[in-house]
């Protein structure tokens, strides 16, 4: 919340007021909804929210943070003139009124020092340069994943946030639901005896390219700003069907796509099945259509597209050395004994947001680590980014967690950064 208007209570009004000769003898009426009665929260407890990139998914989480009474979007930001329209009766809808001001370039939006938190749900290939911008403008943020494009950026992400002390969310919510964070908990507490092996589905593992397809008159830049679409990525024409595709600069210029999409969900949740939120496995090596990786603890983690439990879509397995337990976004489990599921609690099917994004606002007011903070996106991140780039070399790699290097690969370390086209920097 902007620190300004915290620090208006009713002692601070007063005494201000007394020393400008104001006359407080008059009654004044305060409507009951701006002191927060009546179960609403007073305006001076709202966090104000920015919303920076609203196709499909971006309208979707701004819904979520739009059902949270202590919340107000006030703006809203798209490359696309559709996108703003649509964004913005949405907010005014909610707050019943024609206030929400629509921004093509984010770095309007951002300039505001009325806005406390940003929502930043940009195509993939802006995450990173977004939400760096959002930090050094003193913005907490809320990133959807993939987070970053290569172990530079996941590198560079964690140390704006760690300096600027902000908050970040990453867009990873299914830390916050019931299932996974149970078949976690099980996994971290030793129910399932000594870890030993991490299975996560990757949603792909291949080297899927963004291509260079044939142009197509560019429209005038109200309706859609193809050079501030492009941002960071490699210049090149115009094309509808390029702005929609699925793995336009989703996991680096070099691999796109690969471990990345559902990785940075499913290898994600691994990461802290094995509590490893600050390292990432040390060996990665492409075996008979799956990737195989090694933490220094020694539990292996098997990323894999086959052989999973009809449990729905993100599925992941723990397995240890006395049990094994396996759960989907369809919130089942399937586990190597009944006993294991004693304690499992409400069962949330889907993958809604709405427990991270509240889990986000909260550590917007207490200053507190989220769920999914910089330092763990940074890593679950890198795991994936190694996977793939051992997938795209078509060979095993080893990489230095401390260092943050490939040993002795020289290859594979020119590998761990890309170029960003002008302006745009980390």
């Amino acid at each position: 919340m902007c620190k300004e208007r915290m620090g208006l209570n009713r002692r601070r009004f007063l005494k201000t007021a007394v020393q400008a000769g104001v006359c407080l003898a008059v009654p004044q009426v305060i409507p009951g909804t701006a002191l927060g009665k009546s179960g609403s929260v007073a305006p001076s407890e709202r966090i104000i929210l920015g919303a920076i990139g609203i196709g499909n998914r971006g309208r979707y989480v701004l819904g979520c943070f739009l059902r949270e009474p202590d919340l107000r979007c006030v703006a809203v930001c798209d490359v696309r003139g559709d996108n703003r329209r649509r964004a913005k009766d949405q907010v005014d809808t909610i707050n019943d009124d024609k206030q929400c001001a629509t921004y093509i370039d984010m770095r309007e939006l951002l300039a505001r020092d009325d806005i406390d938190a940003v929502l930043i749900a940009t195509g993939p290939n802006w995450h990173a340069t977004a939400a760096t911008m959002a930090a050094k403008a003193g913005k907490d943020v809320y990133c959807e994943k993939p987070c970053t494009k290569n172990i530079a950026q996941s590198l560079a992400l964690a140390d704006i946030f760690r300096r600027t002390a902000r908050v970040f969310q990453a867009g990873t919510q299914r830390r916050s639901l019931p299932n996974f964070a149970y078949a976690i908990e099980l996994a971290r507490t030793g129910k399932l005896g000594q870890l030993q092996t991490l299975h996560a589905h990757p949603g792909g593992l291949g080297t899927k390219m963004s291509g260079w397809v044939a142009p197509e008159p560019e429209p005038p830049r109200e309706q859609v700003d193809w050079d501030m679409y492009l941002g960071p990525a490699a210049w090149r024409p115009y094309t509808r069907k390029l702005m929609n595709a699925f793995h336009f600069e989703k996991g680096g210029g070099l691999v796109g796509g690969g471990c990345l999409e559902w990785g940075s969900h499913c290898v994600d949740l691994c990461q802290l099945a094995n509590d490893a939120d600050d390292t990432a496995p040390v060996e990665y090596e492409p075996v008979n259509g799956q990737l195989h990786a090694r933490y220094a603890n020694g539990v292996k983690l098997v990323m894999r597209n086959d052989g999973w439990l009809p449990l729905g879509s993100c599925p992941v397995r723990f397995e240890g050395k006395t049990g094994w337990i396996e759960t989907g976004d369809d919130a089942e489990f399937a586990a190597s004994s009944q006993s294991l599921l004693l304690r499992r609690g409400t069962k949330i099917p889907g993958y809604p947001a709405d427990f991270h994004v509240r889990d986000f606002l909260d550590c917007v007011k207490t200053r507190a680590l989220t769920r999914a903070n910089a330092d763990a996106a940074c890593w679950a991140h890198i795991a994936c980014h190694a996977a793939n780039i051992a997938l795209f070399l078509n060979r095993k790699v080893k990489y230095d967690p401390k260092k943050n290097e490939f040993i002795g690969d020289e290859q594979a370390n020119r590998l761990r950064s890309e170029a960003l086209r002008e302006p745009w920097r980390i």
